[in-house]
């Protein structure tokens, strides 16, 4: 999966065919269908699978407990890991989902929406003044700012880039 997301974030999605997914990896290209029905399925696991991975991550952070303010600087630490562990899958997300199957981009909006609604809540939390669009607003806003990191991570280390992105989107929830 990490060699298909390498080179689909790459080449994109049509640009990529079986064969180099396997030369990747050291297999032949059919051996993929021992492991993927196709390629098509490959993309469907990579951006439902990491839908998935970010709305549990935003129960794990809401279960957690604590005051808004505690569960908004979890929601932001996963999401800017994410984006930093990850910057091929956000390049995929924005390039390709048009290339899922109809159930499968369904599913992703579906998870996108409910990975929101988590944040709109723990806004309006930590920020009562907050009305429900508003923060909703405010979450994409924020997803946008960290969600950049596939164009602008290149010239800081991790480290430092995940304080700054941190600190901003903190920042920037509070104003």
């Amino acid at each position: 999966m990490s060699a298909a997301a390498h080179l689909f974030a790459e080449r994109g999605f049509r640009g990529v065919g079986i064969e180099q997914i396997g030369a990747a990896v050291g297999i032949s290209g059919p051996g993929i269908y021992r492991h993927f029905p196709s390629k098509d399925a490959m993309l469907v696991e990579l951006l439902v699978g990491i839908s998935r991975h970010l709305l549990d991550g935003a129960h794990a952070a809401r279960a957690a407990g604590g005051s808004g303010a505690d569960t908004l600087d979890r929601l932001v630490r996963g999401h800017v890991d994410f984006a930093l562990d990850h910057p091929e899958l956000i390049v995929i997300h924005d390039r390709d989902l048009w290339s899922l199957p109809g159930e499968a981009a369904r599913e992703v909006r579906r998870l996108q929406r409910a990975y929101t609604e988590q944040w709109v809540e723990v806004l309006r939390d930590a920020r009562p003044e907050l009305d429900a669009p508003t923060a909703r607003a405010r979450a994409h806003a924020l997803f946008g700012l960290i969600n950049s990191t596939p164009h602008s991570a290149h010239d800081l280390d991790r480290l430092q880039m995940a304080a700054m992105l941190h600190a901003m989107a903190l920042g920037a929830a509070r104003s």
